[in-house]
Formats: structure tokens, sequence, C-alpha cells
């Protein structure tokens, strides 16, 4: 089974960053999907980053030069980067797991972590 624990949310201004970390327990490597979902109050949740091995990304364009994924297999942890950040950034973020290609439906993801919360003022 996999665990993964999220952490590094927190209140900022517009235009501050922040950087969120996703814990990872259990076997995973680098052949595993993994991806940060952020859902704001009363939307649906949407993907807006994956990484595939160690150097393969994606991103939605609402983050494309903004955010950066990455991840660490010898420390077991994924990482989101969040700069320049806006007032519609605000959400609950979530990191996500799943064996195999990165799709892009919450459902195709098995494994979750609790989220964290961004909150950003303008």
């Amino acid at each position: 089974q996999v665990q993964l624990v999220e952490s590094g949310g927190g209140s900022v201004q517009a235009g501050g960053s922040l950087r969120l970390s996703c814990a990872v327990f259990g076997y995973i490597d680098s052949t595993v999907c993994m991806g940060w979902f952020r859902q704001p109050p009363e939307k649906e949740r949407v993907k807006i980053a994956s990484i595939e091995g160690q150097s393969t990304t994606h991103y939605a364009n609402s983050v494309k030069g903004r955010f950066a994924i990455s991840r660490d297999n010898a420390k077991n942890t994924l990482y989101l980067q969040l700069n320049n950040l806006k007032p519609e950034d605000t959400a609950m973020y979530y990191c996500a797991a799943r064996r195999g290609a990165c799709y892009t439906l919450p459902d195709q993801f098995p494994f979750w972590g609790q989220g964290t919360q961004v909150t950003v003022s303008s």
C-alpha cells in the first residue's frame, strides 16, 4: 500500500511563493506517475502538474511557467514549487499517485494524500 502526506501549504500574498512537499510511504519508484491536483471551494478537483520518471512533466495551462513539479526518489518525496501566486490559486492541494502512465482524471489515481491548503490574498 502507498500512503501520501502533504505539507507546506499556507497563506501568502499575491506574488509570493510556497513549496509543497508530499512524503511517500510504501514502495514507489520512478515508473510511478505522481501528480498534484487542486480543488478550489465548491469546484471540481483538477490535475495541475504531473511527473513520469525523473523529467517528463506536464502542467495545466493555468500554472505553466509559475509552478514546477519535481521528485526525489532517494527521499521518497514529491515537490511542487509555486511561484508568482495569484488569488485564483487558492485551493486545497493534493498529491496523488498511480502505477503506469499519467492520466488526467482524479478517478484514475488510486492513491491520495489528505491535502494541504494554499490561500493567496490580493
